[in-house]
């Protein structure tokens, strides 16, 4: 029997690559030593372990669970190999940072090297980031109960793995040990907002953040979420906040796409301009959700009628088989509205009701997620133009022409607007919009780490806030508003991310 156990070591270390024979080595790390294990191969890893005890054909635990969380099960399967009972023989901390480690690129890692001033450079040259981890271990950067040197540099090279962390303080210590002041409300759970604004040059210190103030209205924006979670009764809902399923069929994505607005002049003044750049836009959007598994339904030049007519079917329609509707608006508009391409106006809380609960039972306690691109007024946030009198001599125009978008109370729904009211949002007619572009390019980067939707918004904000045109005048905010009652959590796709942001003019 132990003859036919190491015949079944050997074919596991054949099967393992090098980069899963260090994470193996990794994960072993506090059984076998405080100090990182050199081995050459999995072999060697093996034999160790047979020698201290900690594995056995009669005791194969450790394998199995060393397997099962560098996701090879495949392996198990081929050496038949099964365990009756869970075992949590690996640490939870020396899990997290394997984690980690599995959701940080090369760029990302390249940035961590770079800020790490307290190692040595020649230490790190050629590390993995989890020779990276060892090394800050070695050098008593971070520890089991103490990650504030690791939150820092993440807050500045990959703030959405702060939420890792937070997770797994929360699970082992109590919260009040917690480094950090702002804490994200698990109503929705996004990664804290503060830790998309990190100063221009980091510093290894643990960060200091303010609570965001919270705001009134029907329905949450994001700055409600940030708050200091310090009562009982918030840890206590914290700890039952789950995923809305996505188990079967992921749903619809409609996306409606106004280009043409020549025949505006018939209902307005002034004729809206063509959305130059909106094919990119649209394009993009039916490549993620395609990608992430939705059916992309596009509908390219709907005067509002038709807007409307469109929204009414969409609500008709059984979705029982599905787990959620995405659908997306690309448009001029103005407060509340967005302008078919006759220049009628269609309110956007009346599309939102053709899809409520009362109009659509088989959407109940399924997510709804609306995507506007449309301008909500005239202000630029400094300065913007009004929608459709564009600047010839620019390339980046407003979608804009007011009212507060109040949505109706409607559970678990998102709506996020490309701006926030009375402001234009920008479109660069060679790109696409800055805020569909940055939501498509966040939700590649951030479904494979698992992280929600909110917290993916949360980014969005950040990085749109931070764009502005050639002149440096024109800024843009987002603004998400939700009834969410769970996380939203997109299963990771098989195939591999699509590239978006081909440059074209064809807006076909």
């Amino acid at each position: 029997m132990e003859m036919d156990f190491q015949k079944a070591l050997l074919e596991v270390g054949k099967s393992l690559s090098t980069d899963e024979v260090e994470a193996l080595s990794f994960l072993c790390t506090d059984i076998l030593s405080r100090k990182p294990v050199s081995l050459d191969g999995a072999s060697n890893l093996f034999s160790l372990l047979m020698k201290e005890d900690h594995l056995s054909a009669g005791n194969p635990q450790l394998l199995v669970e060393l397997l099962l969380t560098i996701q090879r099960p495949v392996i198990l399967q081929n050496i038949k190999l099964s365990l009756p009972s869970p075992s949590t023989l690996i640490s939870p901390y020396r899990k997290l940072l394997y984690r980690l480690s599995e959701q940080i690129t090369e760029e990302e890692l390249g940035e961590m090297k770079f800020l790490l001033k307290d190692i040595p450079r020649r230490r790190l040259e050629q590390k993995t980031t989890l020779g990276v981890f060892l090394e800050m271990e070695h050098m008593d950067l971070i520890n089991e109960s103490s990650l504030e040197y690791l939150e820092t540099i993440f807050k500045s090279v990959c703030p959405v793995l702060n939420e890792e962390i937070r997770l797994f303080r929360k699970e082992i210590w109590h919260p009040e040990s917690s480094p950090l002041t702002v804490k994200p409300s698990q109503t929705p759970k996004p990664s804290s907002r503060t830790d998309f604004q990190g100063d221009e040059t980091p510093q290894l210190l643990s960060p200091s953040m303010n609570p965001s103030n919270s705001t009134n209205g029907e329905m949450a924006s994001l700055d409600t979420v940030n708050t200091e979670k310090k009562n009982p009764e918030s840890q206590e809902n914290d700890e039952v906040l789950c995923d809305y399923p996505m188990t079967g069929k992921r749903g619809i994505c409609l996306i409606v796409d106004n280009f043409d607005f020549s025949e505006s002049y018939k209902n307005l003044t002034n004729t809206l301009r063509n959305r130059e750049g909106t094919k990119i836009d649209r394009d993009s959007l039916k490549e993620v959700f395609g990608w992430l598994g939705y059916e992309v339904d596009i509908h390219v030049d709907y005067n509002a009628d038709q807007i409307k007519s469109l929204f009414t079917r969409i609500g008709q329609q059984d979705h029982s088989q599905y787990d959620s509707l995405v659908c997306c608006i690309l448009s001029h508009g103005m407060e509340g509205r967005v302008y078919g391409v006759d220049g009628k106006l269609v309110e956007i809380k009346l599309l939102i009701e053709c899809i409520d609960g009362e109009k659509c039972p088989s959407l109940i306690e399924k997510p709804k997620m609306l995507f506007i691109q449309a301008c909500q007024g005239c202000k630029e946030q400094y300065p913007v133009q009004p929608d459709g009198i564009e600047d010839e001599t620019t390339r980046i125009f407003a979608d804009a022409k007011i009212a507060d978008l109040r949505s109706p109370v409607i559970a678990d729904l998102l709506v996020g607007m490309s701006t926030v009211p009375d402001h234009a949002s920008f479109r660069d007619k060679f790109c696409g919009t800055w805020y569909i572009q940055s939501l498509c390019k966040n939700l590649i980067k951030c479904v494979p780490r698992r992280v929600d939707l909110v917290s993916i918004l949360t980014k969005v904000n950040f990085d749109v806030s931070g764009m502005t045109d050639f002149s440096r005048r024109r800024k843009q905010m987002p603004q998400p508003a939700f009834s969410l009652r769970k996380r939203v959590v997109f299963p990771v796709p098989e195939k591999r991310p699509p590239e978006i942001g081909a440059l074209t003019k064809d807006n076909s």
